[in-house]
């Protein structure tokens, strides 16, 4: 079977007079995008913005739950019960889906951000309590993840699963991502970069920071564009993979395709 594979970013992620990075351009390369829903980022304005320009633009809208922390941007870990990511979990989809809701379209995907989308890798805790909130919300949301207790939690629900592959990140040999704190965590040779998502499509594994091969099932790339040279990369990457003859589909056709299930 030819590989396929959907291409996604974080969107919307800048708030109030701030923006970050250049989602107009991105969105040239999308087929999805992980909408911030305003506890780490984003904002009313902006995130109807950002679902109206991913409607005109045929990009499937996705949620970007994330801690409660507008000043760290997400990245830092906090304390929560698991019943407190379960409801800002449901809150933070709930917002999203009003907005999906007055551009006539829906929210198709969920994808944790920054700490808590490392935490819930880890801690079955807080995996459980964000697809507790999925199942009970629309379990017709596909769950986006790193193989995982997330993923782990999703499926035992019976949600969709989608893996994410993030080429620019150092992996750990178990699998983790080297945490942003530690040297060499992201990757900014472009080169490098495109290579690894290559083989990671193509393949389906990627070079570990402890220089072995990690099998690495990657249903979608998470491509960045708040970092210098974004969107030139990232269209670097959609012609490298073009290229190498995978085709970039919506995580739909790739799940469905995945399960057999005829577009």
């Amino acid at each position: 079977m030819k590989h396929m594979v959907d291409l996604v970013a974080d969107l919307g992620e800048g708030f109030g007079a701030y923006t970050m990075g250049d989602d107009e351009a991105l969105l040239d390369v999308l087929t999805s995008a992980n909408i911030a829903c305003g506890f780490h980022a984003g904002d009313p304005r902006i995130m109807d913005a950002t679902v109206r320009h991913c409607v005109r633009r045929g990009v499937a809208v996705g949620a970007h739950p994330s801690f409660p922390d507008l000043v760290g941007f997400g990245r830092r870990a906090m304390e929560l019960t698991p019943d407190e990511v379960r409801t800002d979990t449901l809150y933070q989809i709930g917002a999203l889906r009003a907005f999906a809701t007055a551009h006539h379209t829906r929210v198709r995907h969920i994808a944790p951000h920054g700490r808590l989308g490392n935490l819930v890798a880890t801690r079955p805790d807080y995996a459980e309590a964000v697809a507790d909130a999925v199942g009970a919300l629309d379990p017709s949301l596909v769950v986006l993840a790193q193989d995982g207790a997330l993923a782990d939690a999703a499926r035992a629900r019976g949600l969709r699963v989608g893996i994410v592959g993030i080429a620019d990140r150092a992996y750990r040999d178990d699998g983790t991502l080297v945490p942003r704190s530690e040297p060499g965590a992201v990757i900014h040779d472009p080169g490098e970069i495109a290579e690894r998502t290559v083989r990671m499509v193509t393949g389906g594994v990627l070079r570990t920071v402890g220089g072995r091969d990690l099998p690495v099932e990657c249903d979608t790339v998470l491509l960045h564009g708040d970092t210098p040279g974004a969107i030139t990369l990232a269209h670097r990457i959609r012609g490298e993979l073009l290229a190498a003859g995978v085709r970039i589909a919506s995580l739909a056709d790739v799940l469905d395709a995945k399960t057999g299930v005829s577009a």
